[in-house]
């Protein structure tokens, strides 16, 4: 009998497979990352047939190191970036262009023309999304309006779209032989194409776009009882496993923290840092800055809602801070370098690399150091990166007070950034409330299991998830008012430093 459910994490920078058992816990994983291609100044891009050659090697080493193979998996599920575009040829498998990644910004264009034209609005109401270079509807134009031959093979609808999920699950059912095509509303809520009451791709905003609605997946639950399809025998499982799970990575770590309730909120920390709060199945239309989108929808319930705040540059700044700078060695030694000293020393840093999601959205900003002074250090600057990551967290949550009227009491966070200790005390720090990380850290790749697991009744409901969640370490404030607001303004006055660097026509 099948013991285990199976998640891929297909992240910005690699991809993961994980096992869980019943109780929520690890059994195994394996892990690779993959190249990030940067063409020219704001261009990221992935190879999705790198992606799909990492995918496969994770799920067959990850299977191999809890010595199972596919017959002891009862499901898996599929969790990934969310906004990256990839479009290939359904005759032949291979990619027309590189994946573009979330964080490029080659659409700036595109997104300041809609707005200049009056569509925004329209494009807010339906999709619940502000026009930016963000979201995928701009970067299937580009590919369209830019790569030779791919209108001509999306209108002959030999062209697909599809963001990781559905590349990876259109290869993992079979590809060119059969392969399903399909996304969830979490995914699709991120196009800026999907109308998030009917959660169907929308007419009108494909007409806005000048998308065929031919190269679009079919949406369906986040947790489907009918299985999406079956991985192949001849695949990198080496048998049929049903694939019953897709949410995008956000809305997989809401899963995973077990927010089910309205009110409830989490905080991701990974190349960017993305909250959340479940509205329920209200959707509430947000008037600060923050994103409307799908939380998830299981099977034929009602869609539940979220508020989102999304952040381009967090766990990223602490990687440029090593790739770039040199200044440390890896990503853990920017805690010990940041405890070097005991403040930031006036240094500020707003790592607008990408322009400034929310709640700015400024597409014109970059990235800024300020404030420095021939008494800094490169610990100061590493400091300044942790307290970057806290500060544009404490710019979403006071957004979400305002749209919601819920105040922040307790802030359960995940992701890869809360291993540094010293950032999630300044967290605390800054924002003023408990910061909790579950036992298990890494609930983004725990949520897609949860998904797939509650669709073939592995898991009975949400509850027996709740049972699943154990607090693992907490941290509360230690800085005074009169330290957390003289910080804060400051922040501010540096954000402000940023805008108005590019022009954006």
């Amino acid at each position: 009998m099948a013991e285990f459910v199976g998640a891929v994490d297909q992240g910005t920078t690699s991809t993961r497979f994980m096992i869980f058992d019943h109780d929520g816990r690890e059994v195994a994983r394996h892990q690779l990352e993959h190249e990030q291609i940067l063409p020219r100044a704001g261009w990221v891009e992935h190879d999705p047939v790198e992606i799909w050659e990492r995918t496969s090697s994770v799920l067959l080493s990850g299977l191999g190191k809890a010595d199972l193979d596919a017959s002891d998996l009862v499901a898996l599920g599929i969790t990934n970036q969310r906004e990256t575009t990839v479009v290939w040829d359904r005759t032949t498998g291979r990619p027309l262009h590189n994946a573009i990644v979330w964080q490029d910004t080659r659409t700036d264009k595109i997104a300041s023309r809609l707005e200049r034209e009056g569509h925004g609005d329209l494009i807010r109401q339906r999709a619940g999304l502000p026009p930016a270079t963000y979201f995928s509807g701009g970067k299937i134009r580009w590919i369209l309006e830019n790569v030779d031959g791919v209108r001509a093979a999306a209108e002959r609808g030999d062209a697909l779209f599809g963001t990781t999920d559905s590349w990876l699950l259109w290869n993992l059912t079979g590809g060119t032989d059969g392969g399903v095509h399909v996304t969830d509303p979490t995914n699709a809520s991120r196009t800026m194409l999907m109308d998030l009451e009917t959660l169907e791709w929308d007419e009108e905003l494909l007409a806005l776009f000048d998308i065929p609605r031919e190269m679009l997946p079919e949406i369906r639950s986040s947790s489907e009882p009918d299985a999406y399809g079956v991985t192949r025998k001849n695949g990198p499982l080496r048998g049929e496993v049903p694939l019953t799970g897709i949410l995008g990575d956000q809305q997989a770590a809401t899963v995973g923290q077990v927010c089910f309730e309205p009110g409830e909120a989490k905080n991701t920390y990974g190349t960017g840092n993305f909250m959340l709060l479940n509205t329920g199945t209200d959707l509430v239309r947000s008037e600060s800055g923050l994103l409307t989108t799908v939380c998830y929808r299981f099977g034929d319930d009602a869609p539940v809602y979220a508020l989102e705040g999304s952040i381009a540059v967090t766990g990223s700044a602490v990687q440029w801070l090593r790739d770039q700078l040199g200044i440390i060695s890896g990503a853990a030694q920017s805690e010990a370098l940041a405890r070097q000293v005991d403040d930031n020393g006036g240094v500020y840093f707003v790592p607008a690399f990408s322009g400034l999601f929310a709640p700015y959205w400024r597409s014109d900003a970059r990235g800024a150091i300020v404030g420095l002074s021939r008494y800094n250090t490169n610990a100061h600057l590493a400091r300044a990166t942790l307290e970057a990551i806290c500060y544009q967290s404490r710019d979403v949550a006071e957004a979400m007070a305002k749209d919601s009227g819920v105040e922040l009491e307790v802030l359960k966070v995940d992701g890869g950034v809360t291993l540094n200790e010293l950032c999630m005390q300044i967290q605390a720090d800054v924002l003023g409330v408990d910061v909790v990380r579950p036992v298990v850290p890494e609930t983004t790749a725990l949520g897609a299991a949860y998904a797939a697991g509650l669709a073939v009744g592995f898991w009975r409901d949400t509850d027996e998830l709740r049972a699943n969640w154990a607090e693992d370490k907490r941290w509360s404030p230690e800085w005074d008012e009169e330290r957390r607001e003289e910080g804060y303004a400051r922040w501010r006055k540096a954000v402000e430093r940023t805008f108005d660097w590019v022009d954006v026509e």
